[in-house]
């Protein structure tokens, strides 16, 4: 990769939209040069998939959750198993396996606190390797973003 792929990524990850002449201009490269930097980048993985970011409170999201989930036991079979259930999970956005004090981070996306009451009996009350959980309700968001560079 070099610096070229980087302008191209820089600017495909704010805007996945913008055509190869628009991005073209931008790095000084020819449209099909920039397609074919685009295609391998995509075969590589360098470029995991591109996608709609959608407005959580448009949706009907009014509410953001922070979860810190600490487990009672982590053989391997639990640990898939719990990440297993994070990604069925619809309300779960982001779920990271973490050191520290708790064993997984989630990041949620509630219509309300009742739907959040919903998640925590489903997923973490029937759970018996559950050990604890703390909960943090975001008031702002101040930054969303999955930019690497």
């Amino acid at each position: 990769m070099d610096a070229k792929d980087r302008a191209i990524l820089k600017l495909v990850q704010g805007n996945a939209r913008l055509t190869a002449e628009v991005i073209s201009q931008e790095v000084g490269l020819s449209p099909p040069a920039v397609q074919k930097r685009l295609q391998k980048l995509r075969a590589t993985g360098v470029i995991e998939r591109e996608i709609a970011v959608l407005n959580p409170t448009k949706m009907g999201a009014e509410m953001t959750i922070v979860t810190e989930v600490l487990l009672e036991r982590e053989s391997r079979a639990q640990l898939d198993e719990f990440k297993r259930r994070m990604r069925s999970a619809p309300c779960v956005q982001q779920c990271y396996y973490t050191t520290g004090e708790s064993d997984f981070v989630l990041i949620l996306t509630v219509r309300d606190i009742q739907e959040y009451e919903e998640f925590t009996q489903t997923y973490f009350f029937d759970n018996s390797n559950i050990s604890r959980f703390k909960t943090a309700v975001v008031m702002d968001r101040v930054k969303v973003s999955l930019d690497v560079i």
